[in-house]
């Protein structure tokens, strides 16, 4: 681990570059209307995009080494990446499966882990940590009961479990297994998601095969939750950056009292507060995922902070949205609601706003009297 004398918030060329060709791909195959429907229809997951982005790019095995069929880049590009599908509200399992699972894998020094690794990193395998998207980094998770290369279990909250290929299981015995989701005795139920761009499910294990990846799964899981929270911050930045922009896009073009809403001096204000939040979210969403990139001893604090600030601007970009679009802003045809609901998601997604100001003041020793 490394103490960080002044931390890179800068983007590089290669990651603007990065940005570029991601943006051109999303807009290319993820237009609002398209995922619109997609939440209307019975496969709520784009596989079609996952593929071009997974497999045809490479994008998903961006935190994979080299020697494992990866790109062996850092949470820095991963962040970019992350940026431009919270802009696109893109219905893939990338937070999940590229960064989350991969990370709980990189933590397990066996053969399968690794095995699993280069799985995930050509993008034809989805992997999901099948802990609650709602447990932030160093909360209690449940675990299912192992017994004789079986487990038994039913496991809520489950991101993208829908979509996997292979699920991590944390179980009773301190193991962290992976079970392969098309198994005898896996049972996977969609619940009811405000969100359905990244839905959950419940997990139900009934004697479901197992193989185990690392005896100890608190520290898996821990480094998993914490590079999720931490490239959280990045998404919620570009789904605010995206609000932002159209918003002032849109009261540029509409008129009242023959002058654009815009020019309003309350409008103006609400943007400015609103510009002002979304730029200090980019610091820092930024922060975090650099601190993550380098091993910093500040990543705990450096994540805290990110998302005890990322998410309710992006509730709070996601309403301005909606709100100052008008009446069209109400309606389904218009993407607004997509945002908002993936806002709302994410601010409970990986630990509370407030949870991570309470692990914040613990980190800094500030605790309250």
């Amino acid at each position: 681990m490394t103490t960080r004398t002044q931390p890179d918030l800068l983007y590089s060329e290669e990651e603007e570059a990065l940005r570029a060709a991601v943006r051109d791909l999303l807009t290319d195959h993820c237009d609002a209307p398209g995922v619109i429907a997609r939440t209307e229809s019975d496969q709520l997951h784009d596989p079609e995009l996952w593929k071009v982005l997974g497999d045809g790019m490479g994008l998903a095995g961006l935190l994979v080494p080299e020697s494992l069929g990866g790109q062996g880049a850092t949470h820095r590009e991963a962040a970019v990446v992350l940026e431009e599908l919270g802009r696109a509200v893109a219905p893939v399992p990338y937070l999940t499966s590229a960064v989350v699972a991969t990370e709980a894998l990189l933590a397990c020094e066996t053969d399968e882990a690794a095995e699993l690794l280069s799985a995930l990193a050509s993008g034809r395998t989805i992997g999901a940590l099948a802990v609650t998207l709602a447990a932030g980094p160093g909360a209690p998770f449940t675990s299912v009961r192992h017994e004789e290369g079986a487990l038994h279990g039913e496991l809520t909250g489950i991101a993208d479990a829908a979509a996997a290929d292979v699920l991590l299981v944390p179980a009773e015995d301190g193991g962290l297994y992976a079970v392969d989701a098309d198994a005898d005795g896996v049972t996977v139920t969609p619940q009811v998601s405000l969100d359905l761009t990244r839905p959950v499910a419940t997990v139900t294990l009934v004697g479901a095969p197992a193989r185990r990846l690392t005896p100890d799964a608190a520290p898996a899981v821990r480094r998993a939750l914490r590079a999720g929270a931490g490239l959280l911050a990045s998404e919620q930045f570009g789904l605010a950056e995206w609000c932002l922009t159209e918003t002032v896009r849109h009261l540029k073009e509409r008129k009242q009292f023959n002058r654009p809403v815009g020019g309003f001096q309350a409008i103006k204000h609400r943007l400015a507060q609103l510009w002002l939040e979304v730029v200090n979210t980019r610091a820092a969403a930024r922060n975090a995922a650099d601190a993550l990139a380098t091993a910093s001893t500040d990543a705990d604090v450096a994540v805290a902070v990110a998302q005890a600030y990322a998410a309710p601007v992006a509730v709070h970009a996601a309403e301005e949205a909606v709100q100052l679009h008008g009446g069209i802003g109400m309606t389904w045809e218009h993407p607004a609601h997509l945002y908002l609901k993936r806002a709302k998601a994410d601010s409970i997604a990986y630990g509370t706003a407030g949870g991570h100001r309470e692990a914040l003041a613990e980190l800094v020793d500030l605790r309250a009297p």
